[in-house]
């Protein structure tokens, strides 16, 4: 199967539980939210695969609030995210401050930030504007929809590589998509 940006917003779209996520996510009225890594990702790739979803590991959401950067109010808001959907294991932080964690200069978006994630198939992400999904891909979607794990710019280091090989490894990636092509150096 040949998906395209399309292909993948249609996953999305055609998901309810993704779509109530979504849904969720809005009333939460967050500053520039995108939900995004595996949440698309794996979505992506049952869909390829013809596997069934797994439930969520956690939904990855992401914002910017430069103004407000006490990770007391990242609590707030998962507080907040687990009072509309309790069963969802919810990471809600805010980009503006993540930059000091993963020690790079500061970001200026949420997808500035989601650009810098590990691998290329992983900088993705949905939002829900106006009732529609739209699609972020950092890095295109040539990896996502070729099942191809490749570090991002941002992780395209020797250490890099062997922390997407061992998130690769941890999270079972390979035995869950058999298909799964790495493009990693030694």
């Amino acid at each position: 199967m040949v998906m395209s940006a399309q292909d993948v917003v249609a996953v999305i779209e055609s998901d309810p539980t993704a779509m109530r996520v979504l849904r969720a996510a809005t009333e939460l009225d967050l500053p520039d939210w995108w939900i995004g890594a595996g949440f698309v990702r794996n979505r992506i790739w049952d869909a390829i695969t013809g596997r069934p979803p797994a439930p969520e590991r956690d939904v990855d959401l992401a914002y910017f609030h430069p103004d407000d950067q006490d990770p007391d109010e990242e609590v707030r808001a998962e507080a907040r995210a687990a009072a509309i959907l309790p069963d969802v294991p919810w990471e809600i932080r805010n980009q503006a401050r993540m930059h000091l964690r993963n020690g790079d200069a500061p970001y200026t978006s949420t997808l500035d930030a989601i650009s810098r994630w590990p691998e290329t198939a992983t900088c993705v992400a949905v939002t829900l504007r106006d009732g529609a999904v739209r699609l972020a891909a950092c890095h295109g979607v040539d990896d996502l929809v070729g099942l191809v794990v490749r570090p991002s710019p941002a992780f395209d280091s020797p250490e890099g590589h062997a922390k997407v090989r061992h998130r690769i490894e941890t999270k079972g990636w390979a035995d869950r998509w058999p298909g799964l092509r790495q493009v990693l150096r030694p």
